[in-house]
């Protein structure tokens, strides 16, 4: 009886050994697996942090610090070069706009003021000798005004341009309002000024408006004749 019971006794023993070899289940290695991964990832998140520190504390060389100090001296003075080029530029439009405001300011105003020379002028032009020898002190009075008038133009530097007779016609200061073949003209120039032109300066108020001649047509010849 008593070999029997310890013969008991050892199988007991021997099973709670199995037992206790048994392999882990993965329920067991779970909590040991995510204590491991966790600490992984607190490595890996060091060693970034340590890499990224020594990225910062590495300092530029010499030569890039004179590189980047000329770079920003170049970017400095081409700013600077064009700001002074577009200053220059606004100054001379402005001195240009001001000098052609003080030379052709009056322009509309003397283009307005050519229709009274020309009433003036018609009415000179329509007095005959004994309209003259009438009212002698009225032509005078119209012909001072005229005179003061083409005065006070001449203060702004406007002139008239009256072509003579023979005179070669220039297109841009004459307007041709016919052609006629004159004897004794040469093609092309003026026979007749029928409305005064007026300049202002170097520039052209209005054109004078004259007639031209043009080529006399060479008489047919006779019958029998070559």
């Amino acid at each position: 009886m008593s070999q029997q019971k310890d013969q008991n006794e050892n199988d007991i023993a021997t099973e709670e050994a199995a037992e206790a070899t048994e392999a882990p289940t993965v329920e067991d290695l779970v909590p040991g697996l995510e204590e491991e991964l966790a600490r992984l990832d607190a490595e890996t998140a060091m060693d970034g942090v340590e890499s990224d520190d020594v990225e910062e504390d590495v300092e530029p060389t010499v030569e890039e610090i004179i590189a980047a100090v000329e770079a920003e001296r170049d970017s400095f003075k081409d700013k600077w070069t064009r700001s002074l080029a577009e200053s220059e530029n606004v100054r001379r439009r402005a001195e240009r706009d001001r000098k052609d405001a003080a030379t052709y300011g009056g322009t509309k105003l003397a283009r307005d003021l050519l229709g009274v020379y020309d009433n003036l002028e018609r009415a000179l032009k329509a007095a005959d000798d004994t309209m003259r020898e009438q009212a002698a002190s009225f032509i005078e009075g119209v012909e001072l005004t005229q005179r003061e008038l083409v005065n006070a133009f001449a203060k702004h530097r406007i002139e008239p341009v009256v072509p003579e007779p023979g005179e070669k016609f220039d297109p841009n200061l004459h307007q041709a309002m016919f052609e006629a073949p004159i004897p004794g003209a040469e093609p092309g120039t003026v026979i007749e000024c029928m409305q005064s032109g007026f300049v202002i300066a170097d520039r052209l108020l209005r054109p004078a408006m004259v007639g031209v001649a043009k080529a006399v047509d060479a008489p047919e010849p006779e019958n029998g004749e070559d």
